[in-house]
């Protein structure tokens, strides 16, 4: 069984890559989440990932960080099954931000089944 971990490598931290991402990236919206994604080509990694929180619409931290762990859990359960077997073997990987523009703070069932959604949609839209 393969290990679910969501490490350094997996993490989106470049400026100039997170810059390109909004300027150039494609986007959708499957509630909560807002996904921006770009095809990096020649990455050494199959995807990504900046994981985002309003302070606009949390403004007590505790709400952020709440946010975000959930959207860490829910992207490292299910990125094995729904997103790597699309990417993985291809030239390129993918450039993602995942960004929560809900209004109130979700169960981890609905958020991770939302998160399951999105994941398709990128497999189908990456082939």
């Amino acid at each position: 069984m393969k290990r679910k971990t969501f490490s350094k490598e997996e993490r989106l931290c470049s400026k100039r890559l997170i810059d390109s991402l909004f300027h150039d990236g494609s986007s959708f919206l499957i509630y909560p989440y807002r996904v921006v994604f770009m095809r990096v080509e020649g990455a050494a990694w199959p995807a990504q990932v900046l994981l985002s929180v309003s302070k606009r619409r949390f403004r007590h931290a505790v709400h952020r960080n709440l946010l975000k762990r959930r959207m860490r859990e829910c992207y490292r359960l299910q990125k094995d099954e729904l997103l790597y077997p699309a990417v993985e073997g291809r030239p390129y990987g993918l450039a993602i931000a995942l960004q929560y523009v809900g209004n109130e703070v979700l169960d981890f069932p609905l958020m991770r089944e939302r998160m399951a959604d999105v994941l398709k949609k990128l497999h189908d839209q990456v082939l």
